[in-house]
């Protein structure tokens, strides 16, 4: 699916999102606070938009995702970067490796979240950090109700418009109806064995950035 979405990915995005996407992107950067020198993994990185900040840190960043179509475009825009094709569910990578972890939107993506989580704890080194931003569910009741509205009426016809595979976002909107609320995926941290997990909302609960530590 997100093969067949690739080259738009980006431009979908930021016209779904009303533009709001890039401001959770500097948000996601400044709480991972990528240094030089450190290594990153960003997970789900798609062409590594994501992944842009932390390298213009001077951050040694792994952008990795399990498409491999999203992965072909990130390497034809960034190809100085190294791309790695890997599972959440099954990171190929050693115990211990990274100072921080980080996964914009695409944890709701993977078939085993609390496996997922203990993926991204076992690859962090100890006193390292993990950084989650994901659609969450607005706070406000009123609000909520029109998000609800725009995720099942609109968003649909505007993905038809400007995406190569509409579909994909219908899912979308589904898989974000069904997602855990914030304290709940702040406790799934905590069993998958992360300490100090907090989160944020960001946009009214839109989306919130969850933060844990190793």
């Amino acid at each position: 699916m997100f093969d067949d979405v690739a080259e738009k990915y980006d431009l979908t995005n930021d016209v779904l999102s009303l533009g709001q996407a890039r401001l959770w992107r500097k948000e996601v950067a400044k709480a991972v606070d990528a240094r030089p020198a450190q290594k990153i993994l960003d997970l789900a990185a798609g062409t590594a938009t994501s992944s842009q900040p932390f390298a213009q840190a001077g951050a040694y960043v792994v952008p990795c995702d399990f498409s491999l179509g999203m992965l072909r475009v990130g390497k034809q825009r960034h190809p100085w970067m190294p791309f790695t094709a890997g599972d959440g569910t099954k990171l190929p990578f050693k115990d211990d490796t990274f100072d921080a972890v980080t996964i914009s939107f695409g944890l709701r993506n993977i078939q085993d979240t609390d496996q997922a989580l203990r993926e991204l704890y076992r690859v962090t080194k100890p006193g390292g950090r993990v950084v989650i931003c994901e659609f969450s569910h607005p706070t406000l009741a009123p609000f909520r109700t029109v998000y609800t509205e725009y995720l099942m009426r609109a968003l649909p016809p505007v993905a038809r418009a400007v995406s190569s595979n509409p579909d994909a976002y219908v899912y979308l909107a589904e898989s974000i109806r069904a997602w855990p609320t914030q304290p709940e995926l702040a406790a799934r941290l905590q069993g998958a064995g992360w300490s100090k997990v907090a989160w944020r909302n960001l946009t009214g609960g839109i989306v919130a950035l969850h933060r844990g530590i190793k």
